[in-house]
């Protein structure tokens, strides 16, 4: 053995001692503390196996509200705000045309229209299938999915939307459907529990707990018209539209809106629609198909401190009315400017806000009795209201588009014929409407059909050529429309 091995085998052993002395010093200092090293037994105090779940939350009603919230998926296109100006001959190089194919259009120009997604929230209010939900959820969508909690998913029709209150009203086809007791928004005091419920960030159902931090929350301008039910329960993106419920489970409130200050997250100040002005926007919206408002016909601002002398006036009360129209109820009752209205049928106006409020939950064409104060002496004026003019946005919004005519937009298609389904690989006796072309923005992309596609039915009516196809598409109406396809010989379906 070489002196190299023995000194080797020396420093293995001398190794193995040193690690061993480590080992039985540390377990000698353990044992010195009264610790044991070995078989150490962990004593658990387990709850008792009989107890039931917590007496003092609120699951029950979570349990029970949680399947009425829904999720709302919707797509929209709109025009990009960005264009490129390409060198000309460009778009001919066949190296560009390889990989961008024939997408720009004339002048050279980049696509100017996208399909924008958005996530929120809606609630279930009824068994036939009427959702809630926020107008801006799902203002100038093309295609709504709202998805249940036992991820049933349906396409929606928007029955109706009311930007004024940032309300709209869906329904899914069917019935039986889970629906959420609604509330008195009127009976809501500060201070009560307050449980918002919603899908925010579209990361599943979250249920969020708060009080009532304020009522009749105006001014604001969020929305023209505004009473909203103030609440320190986070409401994060994705929760608009969603529930905003009290401890007995009863739907108060629509969530609609947050306050900041630029962060786009929650800061303790969230703004609910109270569920009694939703209720009767959604019963106009179902009985006419639209909202229509009274209309008083007077320009009414608030009262400040320092009016108080001049109007003759002993407290902050009422609406000062700052003009009145020419040709309107008011006018022809004999309201004038300067007139501060204190009453509308004996209840008291607190402010502007409210009466605003108030005459726009009245119907045209009713006599309301005004109590108003004119230099020091308080007289009544009957009004019969007329009807809120519609703004040019509101009666596009409110116009009929049902959604095969969105579903026909960014199609084009052409009868099959022979030469078509010999490119097509297709039995020559096949018979159908080809599709030709297909906007890459349009909610046709989005639903998987492409160029080239052979539409043979239209919600299981056989469809022979493109006139056929253009009169099933408008019979349709606005309930879906699910195509049979036949693609390269083999057939499936779409739903548009």
């Amino acid at each position: 053995m070489s002196g190299q091995q023995i000194s080797r085998k020396w420093l293995a052993g001398a190794l193995g001692l040193a690690l061993a002395f480590g080992v039985g010093g540390y377990a000698v200092a353990r044992a010195k503390d009264g610790v044991s090293t070995t078989h150490v037994r962990a004593s658990l105090k387990l709850a008792d196996p009989s107890e039931g779940p917590s007496k003092t939350g609120f699951a029950p009603i979570v349990k029970e509200v949680l399947p009425n919230v829904v999720n709302i998926s919707s797509s929209k296109v709109v025009k990009t705000r960005n264009q490129m100006q390409l060198p000309d001959g460009m778009e001919q190089d066949p190296f560009f045309q390889q990989f961008f194919g024939q997408q720009f259009g004339r002048g050279n120009q980049l696509p100017q229209r996208e399909r924008e997604q958005s996530l929120g929230s809606g609630v279930i209010v009824s068994p036939e299938g009427y959702v809630l939900t926020n107008n801006h959820v799902v203002d100038g969508a093309t295609d709504v999915r709202v998805t249940l909690s036992d991820k049933r998913e349906f396409k929606a029709q928007v029955i109706g939307t009311d930007p004024k209150t940032d309300i709209a009203v869906l329904k899914l086809t069917g019935d039986k459907f889970n629906a959420i007791t609604l509330g008195d928004s009127g009976k809501v005091q500060v201070g009560d529990y307050a449980l918002a419920i919603g899908d925010p960030f579209g990361v599943g159902q979250t249920v969020t707990m708060g009080i009532v931090s304020a009522k009749g929350r105006g001014n604001l301008g969020i929305e023209d018209y505004e009473d909203f039910i103030q609440t320190d329960a986070p409401i994060n993106p994705g929760n608009s539209g969603g529930a905003l419920v009290n401890d007995r489970g009863e739907l108060v409130g629509i969530n609609t809106a947050i306050l900041s200050h630029g962060s786009g997250g929650n800061e303790g100040i969230g703004f609910a629609i109270p569920i009694n002005l939703a209720r009767n926007v959604m019963g106009q919206i179902i009985d006419h198909g639209k909202v229509t408002r009274g209309y008083l016909g007077v320009v009414i601002q608030p009262i400040t401190p320092a009016m108080l002398k001049a109007l003759n006036l002993d407290k902050l009360q009422g609406a000062l009315v700052g003009d009145v129209s020419t040709k309107g109820p008011a006018k022809d009752a004999g309201v004038q400017r300067g007139d501060v209205i204190l009453a509308i049928n004996g209840n008291t106006v607190a402010d502007s806000n409210e009466l605003r409020n108030t005459i726009s939950m009245m119907q045209p064409g009713q006599t309301v009795k005004l109590t108003i104060n004119r230099n020091g002496s308080t007289k009544d004026i009957d009004v019969k209201l007329g009807e809120l003019p519609l703004s040019k946005d509101e009666a596009e919004s409110q116009s009929d588009n049902s959604s095969s005519k969105e579903s026909m937009k960014g199609i084009s298609v052409e009868t099959l014929d022979s030469d078509t389904a010999q490119q097509l690989q297709l039995p020559e006796a096949t018979k159908g409407a080809v599709v030709t072309g297909v906007d890459p923005s349009s909610a046709a992309a989005d639903s998987g059909l492409r160029k080239g596609d052979v539409i043979q039915e239209v919600n299981h009516q056989p469809i022979k050529n493109a006139a056929e196809f253009e009169a099933a598409m408008s019979k349709a109406g606005k309930n879906g429309v699910l195509l049979l396809v036949n693609r390269g010989g083999t057939t499936l379906f779409v739903a548009l």
